[in-house]
This record gives structure tokens, sequence and C-alpha cells, in this order.
């Protein structure tokens, strides 16, 4: 950022030289106070990309313990049905108390994976914003250039064209908050 605060001031010095520059000189300095703002944009979503994806995992983790119980439970109610029990009552009551807790387990489970998948959706859209944020700060970046060779050849195609990539830039980094 210091390089780029160096660089606006040289530019600046350079439109005192040639006032009809000006107007380039103070187009470059919004583009880099934009290209800051999509870049800082881009960061928070991609940090809340990561922050999705890790509630996520944790999601997957708790589904998998939970059904690692399941199967356990399961498995105890297989080795009690080939038994043969001294107390059958007390063993019915066993078999229904586990069977009772597998279908708990059971319910719970479709209850986490569908926060999971939830998630795993969010993350998506996230990852759609990041992308967006990031096309849009490449194409104000790419503005911010061409317009600078305006400063060195005078020539004011170069600020034209700098000022459609900027607001195509804008343009892509706006559409991220309409993505959900």
């Amino acid at each position: 950022m210091g390089a780029e605060l160096h660089e606006m001031h040289e530019h600046a010095h350079e439109a005192h030289a040639d006032p009809g520059m000006v107007p380039v000189t103070l187009t470059m300095a919004i583009l880099a106070v934009l290209v800051a703002l999509v870049s800082l944009m881009g960061h928070r979503s991609n940090t809340e990309q990561l922050l999705l994806q890790n509630k996520s995992t944790d999601q997957w983790a708790y589904y998998q313990a939970k059904n690692i119980r399941r199967h356990t439970y399961e498995l105890f109610l297989d080795l009690l049905s080939v038994s043969d029990p001294k107390n059958i009552e007390l063993a019915e009551k066993i078999k229904q108390k586990y069977s009772h807790e597998i279908a708990r387990y059971d319910d719970e489970q479709k209850e986490i994976e569908a926060e999971a998948k939830k998630m795993e959706k969010e993350m998506g859209v996230e990852q759609r914003k990041t992308d967006r944020f990031d096309v849009g700060e490449v194409f104000l970046e790419s503005s911010l250039v061409i317009c600078s060779i305006t400063l060195l050849t005078k020539r004011r195609v170069f600020w034209g064209l700098g000022l459609v990539l900027g607001i195509a830039g804008i343009g892509v980094a706006v559409s991220a908050f309409w993505i959900g």
C-alpha cells in the first residue's frame, strides 16, 4: 500500500506539470481506493468461507460420532439377539432401550446432516462471492495500470480504456452482493 501512495504522489506532481492530466490522476486515486475496498471485501468473504468450511467439517465429525455410537448400539443388539440371556425380561428391556437409542441417533444424524449440507451450500455462496470480488479487483487493478499509461503517453485513449475496465470491475464486485 505504501508503494501505491508513493506512486500516487508522483502522479500528483506530474499533474501539476500538465493540468490536462488532473482528471486522470483523480481517476487513479479513486481507483486505488476502490481496489483497496474490493480487496478488503474479498478477504472478508474468503474468511467467512473458511469459517463455514470449519463449521461444516465440525458438523460432519459430529455426524460421524453419532454414527459410530449408533453402530455400537446396533452391534450390541446383534450380540444380545444371538446370546442366551438368563433373564429374558431384562434382556427385552435392554433391547427396547438400545432400539430407542438407535432411533434417536438416527433422527439426530438426519438433523446434523441437514445442517452440514446447509453450511456447505452457504460455503459455496461465499466462494462465488469471493471469486467475484477477486475478479473485480483484477479489473480495477488493470484499470489503474492502464490509466497510469495515460500519464506516460499523454494519450487519453488509455484513460478511456481504464475507465471502461474500472466500471467493469465495479460491476463485477458489486454483483457479489446479489449472490445468494
